[in-house]
């Protein structure tokens, strides 16, 4: 009987082996683009270095770590306090604030950087009510601050990335037992105390995770930093890439940014290694909501007010003012970027969550240890900035057109030159490689909730591991792909800086017709295409909230 059962087992690991091989594939896809940038920044010369460090790469550097330190801090402080809010107070406002304050995820920081602008420049409705308050006629009559700065850039994007802190953050205190702080309160200990003493310790590592998701979004962010002026390592590879001609030298700054990247994770993890918290065997009593009256109801509501106006009321109504003329909404180059998201987003959602599935499915399949340790590794392509992303995709896509069109030429004769460089094919490719972590987390947390006696009743009724794949595994996870697909697709439509680099010539998406119309000061027709951005976002946003409640 032994026997019999090694035979089956070494049959069934035979047959699995397209499985592996498929999981295999996709690894490599995913993460060959993070290879290349290493080896394109290996073949030029390092005689850009000593220029670059006597003249911009220590303001690049320096501002990229003070941006990372204030949104991380800044979000951290907003997302956790307006988390610990909701979760352990009653105030008037809570029940919709609640939901609310998910919104700014719908923005992408380069729309509040425009829309920020338009609202406090010398033309704007915040300066033209105070010039016809007071009586002023010029800017020499009165002091306003600098709205392009370093500062303010810290402010929009903490307004567009507090949402990852405060999202952990609230399910980390829904989480925890109620008796925690009925046994704090029975000491004596005050709200405050509370607060920092047992509140913060327990979720700790959710708001590690949140801060260090949204230091590795401010690092690829291009195109808010970019109009405020802020130059940082990502506009240095732009630069130094499109400006000086030297795709070697950034893709030496790229790796930097890289090894920057890969160190935040590491420090996020490893700070978390020693921490543990461990739940009771029994069911936790959920944490006592406390009611608050009188002034200190009010200041809740508006602690929770204040970044949900700044993050999301601020640019959609700037937006919406600015998009009114409805011959904006009909003219051919916003129609023609909206197909090309549409197309492009689209199809690269979907072959996320296909690629996502075959990957964890083929893994668990096959019972190799190769495919399972490659599964969190391709994970690095969600925290691998945009531009990053857009050099080290040309050395995989050459290869790869390269044996197309030898192939090709070998059949018919005929070369048929590139076919993946320079297309949209590329910009999906990047696009999958860049969300592929989405997809995948999905589907190894979906697939693991299924009890394996239904696949292994399958499978002895005679079903192949595709025909279980597609009669047990798809309906059972149809709900949590379907909202991994949307994510997706938004971050897909919000994506910029692999957008720029890698769209063929003459193509525009929504993101690029923003960015184009924005830097020639000309909101009133970035704004429609901005406004469907929006749009598109706050319907993944409130599809989010639902499946949080």
């Amino acid at each position: 009987m032994v026997v019999r059962i090694n035979q089956a087992g070494q049959t069934a690991r035979r047959r699995a082996d397209p499985w592996s091989l498929a999981a295999l594939a996709i690894a490599s896809l995913v993460l060959l683009p993070v290879l290349s940038v290493f080896w394109i920044a290996g073949q030029g010369g390092w005689d850009i270095w000593p220029h670059l460090l006597s003249t911009t790469l220590p303001r690049y550097a320096a501002n990229t770590l003070v941006l990372m330190v204030g949104v991380g801090l800044l979000t951290s402080a907003v997302g956790t306090g307006a988390a610990w809010l909701v979760t352990l107070y009653r105030f008037p406002g809570r029940d919709w604030l609640q939901w609310a304050l998910l919104l700014p995820m719908a923005v992408p920081a380069y729309v509040g950087a425009y829309a920020l602008v338009d609202f406090l420049e010398y033309s704007g409705p915040v300066q033209i009510a105070l010039r016809s308050v007071f009586g002023w006629q010029s800017a020499r009559d009165y002091w306003f601050p600098e709205i392009r700065t370093r500062g303010a850039a810290i402010l929009v994007l903490s307004g567009a990335f507090y949402p990852y802190v405060y999202l952990l953050t609230r399910a980390a205190f829904r989480e925890q037992s109620g008796a925690v702080y009925e046994v704090a309160r029975a000491l004596g200990v005050g709200p405050v105390a509370r607060f920092v003493r047992v509140g913060l310790p327990l979720a700790r590592p959710a708001i590690a995770a949140g801060a260090a998701v949204v230091m590795m979004e401010t690092v690829n962010d291009f195109g808010a930093v970019d109009y405020f002026a802020v130059q940082t390592l990502t506009t240095g590879i732009f630069s130094i890439w499109l400006q000086a001609g030297n795709l070697a030298g950034a893709a030496q700054i790229a790796a930097c940014v890289l090894v920057l990247v890969v160190a935040l994770v590491t420090l996020e993890k490893a700070s978390r290694r020693r921490v543990r918290t461990h739940g009771s065997a029994r069911a936790l009593r959920p944490v006592a909501v406390q009611a608050l009256s009188g002034w200190q109801g009010w200041l809740a509501m508006l602690a929770c007010l204040l970044p949900f106006g700044g993050g999301f009321v601020l640019p959609a109504g700037v937006l919406l003012a600015n998009s009114l003329d409805a011959e904006q909404w009909v003219e051919p180059g916003l129609l023609r970027a909206l197909w090309h998201t549409l197309a492009v987003g689209l199809t690269a959602s979907v072959l996320c969550v296909a690629m996502g599935v075959v990957m964890v499915y083929g893994a668990r399949l096959s019972g190799r240890r190769l495919p399972v340790l490659l599964l969190p590794v391709t994970a690095i392509g969600y925290a691998v900035p945009g531009a990053v992303l857009g050099i080290g995709m040309l050395i995989p896509l050459v290869a790869l057109d390269n044996t197309l069109a030898d192939g090709v030429l070998a059949l018919t004769g005929t070369d048929p030159g590139l076919l993946l460089t320079g297309t949209s094919a590329a910009l999906t490719l990047a696009y999958v490689v860049r969300f592929f972590a989405v997809t995948q987390g999905t589907a190894d947390a979906t697939l693991a909730r299924i009890s394996p006696s239904l696949p292994m009743a399958s499978r002895s009724l005679g079903r192949t591991a595709g025909g279980t794949l597609r009669a047990i595994h798809l309906p059972l996870a149809r709900a949590s792909l379907g909202s991994a697909l949307l994510l997706v697709f938004v971050d897909c439509v919000k994506e910029l800086p692999a957008t720029l680099l890698l769209r063929p010539f003459n193509f525009e998406t929504l993101a690029t017709r923003v960015q184009a119309k924005a830097s020639l000061e000309a909101l009133s027709e970035a704004a429609p295409a901005a406004l469907t951005i929006t749009l598109v976002g706050l319907a993944a946003t409130i599809l989010l909230a639902r499946s949080t409640r």
